[in-house]
């Protein structure tokens, strides 16, 4: 039996400045359940990313509240990961991957051995003293995945992820994540541009309207799982793909 794991009650966000307020998010509420994988969708601007922000702490809400593992006696863990890997140009892949543990306090041993589980998980085998410089985007990314995974989250926030890579690079790496994920089922909300990657992904897509940016449409994914790549290639993803693409159309 799942619990809830996210509860955003009527959040709302306004950006204070110069040429006047900017609401960013207004009055939105939704649940995530834990293991549960969903997609955020919309227009350019409309929120998406603040949100998570929010959920990570850097941001605060204006109205409404977010609560991350309701009912737990301890602070949640929560992962971020941007569209660029932001990789410590210093550090060699396994120290990039250590670093979460690093700062948490656990022992070397420990915590190379961890990193060094995830290094083999997301196929980077003999790079471990491998600098950034040395890796491709799509590596570098898978980096930064292992970094953010490695810490075992309560929830994994990851804001457009592949969106500074090429297509094909970008379409592998969501295969990826999908093995991933599978394989360690964490919760995990997601910001994408590509309506083939949140059905491919997710569980549920939720789509934001412009700014400010409200829910204009959840949508549950009826795939089964485990769930491969060629899903995309069915009737029901194009007929799902096009009802995303009208509401974030008519949401635009």
């Amino acid at each position: 039996m799942t619990s809830t794991i996210l509860q955003v009650k009527n959040l709302s966000v306004t950006f204070k400045g110069d040429n006047g307020d900017l609401e960013a998010v207004n009055n939105l509420s939704f649940n995530m359940d834990e293991q549960e994988f969903v997609c955020v969708l919309g227009p350019s601007g409309s929120g998406k990313s603040t949100l998570l922000r929010v959920l990570a702490g850097l941001v605060q809400p204006g109205e409404g509240e977010v609560n991350i593992s309701p009912g737990s006696d301890r602070k949640p863990v929560v992962g971020l990961v941007f569209q660029q890997a932001n990789l410590m140009p210093w550090r060699t892949v396994i120290e990039n991957v250590t670093l979460p543990l690093e700062l948490l306090g656990v022992e070397e041993e420990k915590r190379n051995a961890r990193a060094r589980e995830w290094i083999d998980l997301i196929g980077l085998q003999g790079f471990e003293k491998s600098l950034p410089h040395d890796l491709s985007g799509g590596m570098a990314q898978r980096v930064a995945l292992a970094r953010a995974f490695v810490q075992d989250p309560d929830l994994l926030l990851l804001d457009e992820p592949f969106g500074a890579l090429d297509a094909l690079t970008r379409e592998r790496m969501g295969d990826e994540l999908l093995r991933l994920w599978q394989v360690r089922r964490k919760t995990i909300l997601m910001v994408t541009h590509s309506i083939s990657e949140a059905l491919l992904l997710s569980d549920r897509v939720l789509v934001f309207t412009p700014r400010p940016g409200r829910l204009a449409l959840e949508l549950p994914v009826p795939f089964e799982r485990p769930r491969s790549s060629g899903v995309r290639f069915t009737p029901e993803f194009g007929s799902l793909s096009q009802r995303l693409r009208e509401s974030i159309g008519l949401a635009g």
